[in-house]
C-alpha cells in the first residue's frame, strides 16, 4: 500500500547511487561516478580517516544531524547519500533555492508516518540550505531536536553566520576541504578505467602533464575536473589507432581558463581584503610580526629576542622610513640565527584547552580575597 505521505526524491542523475541498477548515460561524467561508499570516497581525511569522528559516527549508526560546510565539488552531496545508505534510512532531498514551508511540512509529516508504521529512521538533505530563510529553518527545529528525521545541510557559506543558531546548536558541523592535486589526479585515473560508469569504455591515453593540469585547475572541485575530462575526451576525436590522445593542449581547452573563487559576501572576501591590506602595510606591520615571533617562537630559548624586538618596534617608530628597514634587518637576522622553543606557547595553549574542557572550579580559600571574613558571625 502506497504511503499516502511518501515522496518521490529518487534524482534520476543518482539512480546508480540509490539502488536502480540502469546506469543513466545522460548524466555528466562526475554524477556517474559518485562514490557509493566510504571506501570509494576521496579526500576529506580530516573528518572521515580511520578513527575520525564523523567516519565513527556513521558506521556505528550514531550520526546527530549535521551541518556539511564547504566549496562546490568537494563530496557534500555525496556524503549525504553515502550516510543514507549506511544506515538504511529514508533519503529525502529538497533545495535551500526551490523548496517552500508546504513541502517542508509535507516531508516532517512523511518522516512521522515513517516512522510510526516502521520504524525506519529519514534523513533529510537541505542544499544550499542557506537560502532558507529563519521561518523556513525555525519549522524543522523541533523535528532535529526529537530526532524525527536527521537533517543534514550543505552550504558554501559559513553556517555559524548563515544558518539560524538555534539549528546550528542542534547539529554538528563539519568543513569539507577542496581536495588536493593528487586526489583529484586519482580521480581522474579511476574515471578513464572505469568501464560503468565511467570512460573505460574509450581508449584513451593522458599524458601525466595533462592530468596534471586538470587537477590544478579545477580548484579542488571534483564535478569541475571530471566533468572537465569528460568533454575533453568526447570532443577529442581518435588517431588513425583508435587512441584519444588527451594532451596538455586538450586539457587546456577542455578546462578552459581558470575561476576565481570569489565570494563578496562570505568568508573569501574578507580573506581576499586582509591579505590585500597586509600587502600594503607599512613598516610597523613587520615590526609587530618580529615581537610576536620572539616570544611564539624563540621563546624560553633566547629571553633577549623579546626585549631587542621591543626595542626594534620603537626604533622604527622613531625614525621612520627609509632608516626604519635597517632595526628591521638587523631584528630579523637576529631572530633568525636565535634558538627556537615553543615551549611558553604550547604551555599557554595547553592551559587554554584544559580550562575550556573542564569544570569550572572555585577559587582555592587561601587566594581568596581577605578583607573580609570567610565565615563571618551572624
Amino acid at each position: 500500500m502506497q504511503d499516502l505521505f511518501e515522496e518521490e526524491d529518487v534524482d534520476p542523475l543518482l539512480a546508480t547511487h540509490v539502488g536502480v541498477a540502469a546506469v543513466n548515460e545522460a548524466a555528466p561524467l562526475a554524477t556517474r561516478m559518485r562514490p557509493r561508499s566510504l571506501e570509494e570516497f576521496v579526500g576529506q581525511e580530516h573528518i572521515l580517516g580511520p578513527g575520525k569522528l564523523l567516519r565513527r559516527a556513521i558506521e556505528a549508526d550514531r550520526l546527530p544531524s549535521v551541518i556539511l560546510s564547504g566549496p562546490p565539488g568537494t563530496g557534500k552531496t555525496t556524503l549525504a547519500h553515502i550516510i543514507a545508505d549506511m544506515t538504511h534510512a529514508k533519503f529525502v532531498r529538497l533545495s535551500g533555492v526551490e523548496s517552500n514551508v508546504a513541502e517542508m511540512r509535507r516531508v516532517i509529516a512523511g518522516a512521522t508516518n515513517r516512522t510510526r508504521t516502521s520504524g525506519q529512521k529519514t534523513i533529510l538533505f537541505i542544499d544550499e540550505i542557506h537560502h532558507f530563510n529563519k521561518a523556513q529553518q525555525d519549522i524543522l527545529l523541533p523535528d532535529v531536536e526529537s530526532g524525527n528525521l536527521r537533517l543534514i545541510g550543505a552550504t558554501t557559506y559559513n553556517p555559524f553566520f548563515y544558518v539560524n543558531s538555534p539549528l546550528v546548536s542542534r547539529s554538528q558541523v563539519f568543513q569539507l576541504e577542496p581536495l588536493r592535486v593528487e586526489e583529484l589526479e586519482e580521480l581522474i585515473d579511476r574515471a578513464l578505467a572505469d568501464k560503468k560508469r565511467g570512460l573505460g569504455n574509450y581508449n584513451v591515453k593522458i599524458d601525466k602533464n595533462a592530468r596534471l593540469h586538470l587537477a590544478k585547475l579545477s580548484d579542488g572541485d571534483a564535478r569541475k575536473c571530471l566533468n572537465a575530462l569528460e568533454i575533453g575526451v568526447m570532443t577529442t576525436p581518435p588517431d588513425s589507432k583508435g587512441v584519444i590522445h588527451f594532451t596538455i593542449a586538450v586539457a587546456e581547452e577542455s578546462i578552459q581558463q581558470k575561476a576565481i573563487v570569489y565570494d563578496r559576501a562570505g568568508d573569501a572576501h574578507y580573506d581576499t581584503i586582509s591579505a590585500f591590506i597586509k600587502s600594503m602595510e607599512d613598516f610597523r606591520f613587520i615590526a609587530r610580526r618580529i615581537v610576536i615571533f620572539a616570544s611564539e617562537d624563540v621563546g624560553l630559548a633566547d629571553p633577549e629576542a623579546l626585549p631587542l624586538a621591543i626595542a626594534t618596534q620603537q626604533a622604527v617608530e622613531f625614525v621612520g622610513l627609509p632608516e626604519a628597514r635597517i632595526p628591521l634587518a638587523h631584528a630579523t637576522a637576529y631572530m633568525c640565527r636565535a634558538n627556537k622553543s615553543r615551549e611558553a606557547y604550547d604551555a599557554l595553549n595547553e592551559a587554554t584547552e584544559k580550562i575550556e574542557a573542564e569544570q569550572t572550579k572555585r577559587v582555592p580559600e587561601n587566594l581568596k580575597n581577605k578583607h573580609f571574613p570567610v565565615n563571618p558571625e551572624r
